[in-house]
């Protein structure tokens, strides 16, 4: 029980490493910026589908398929109900400077919201294995959960505090999507029997709301200000780390 505890905070705690070394680099160009997104993109890409995505056709069964589809489109069409009910405010004053300020806001709510949600059911997948009692599997899982969750952390400091949140509550989000991972161990620790049967599709619905960030938010953004091609290679890099990292924790 010791370890679990100490993986769940380890897992939870790496996002908020991620938040304070995010905080170091807040001030940096949009060029500069739009690199470690695409390159957090790239992580989150090879997390969605080696993390996520593959887990859940594995732990699907013979429904895994359906199983994996259906949770990937509820993802996504969960992210796209939120991204229209976060209250678009911009609609609601003349100043083009409040105007993108506002809808800068929006954006990193719905990317907040995604970093959230995917953590809980990758907080239950590590905590899965250790109530099942296989315990370097799980710690495989969690180390690598954790990896992904440093440049996560990163990349929600700049834009929440470009879009005009204190950096009080900035820290605060960064906390509470950490929390939700460190959640998710417990849940899947002392609820196995449950957590087996609700994981694929969890999974699945998570990498669905990464899928859909990724392609809707975060690809276009780092295109919009002249760095295409160092964002690709950037997305490029950030993938192919997390494979590597994949394959060398087996």
């Amino acid at each position: 029980m010791p370890m679990v505890w100490l993986t769940a905070l380890g897992v939870g705690g790496a996002t908020v490493i991620g938040a304070l070394i995010g905080f170091a680099f807040k001030k940096i160009s949009h060029k500069f910026s739009d690199i470690v997104l695409s390159f957090a993109a790239g992580v989150m890409l090879a997390a969605a589908v080696l993390g996520l995505v593959l887990p859940s056709l594995e732990y699907g069964g013979d429904w895994g398929l359906l199983i994996t589809v259906a949770g990937i489109f509820a993802g996504a069409v969960c992210l796209n109900l939120i991204d229209k009910l976060v209250p678009h405010l911009h609609k609601l004053v003349g100043a083009d400077s409040e105007e993108h300020h506002n809808a800068n806001l929006s954006k990193v709510l719905l990317f907040v919201t995604a970093i959230a949600i995917h953590n809980l059911p990758e907080g239950i997948a590590a905590g899965v294995g250790f109530g099942s009692g296989d315990t370097t599997q799980a710690l495989i899982i969690a180390g690598g959960i954790a990896l992904q969750n440093v440049p996560e952390g990163m990349v929600i400091i700049a834009p929440m505090l470009a879009a005009g949140v204190s950096p009080g509550k900035t820290l605060v989000c960064a906390l509470a999507t950490g929390l939700v991972e460190v959640v998710g161990t417990l849940i899947g620790y002392f609820a196995v029997s449950v957590a087996s049967v609700i994981l694929p599709f969890a999974l699945a619905f998570a990498g669905g709301t990464m899928l859909y960030v990724i392609s809707d938010e975060m690809i276009p953004e780092t295109h919009a200000h002249g760095a295409q091609r160092g964002a690709t290679y950037a997305l490029l890099i950030g993938f192919c780390l997390m494979l590597a990292t994949d394959v060398l924790l087996g």
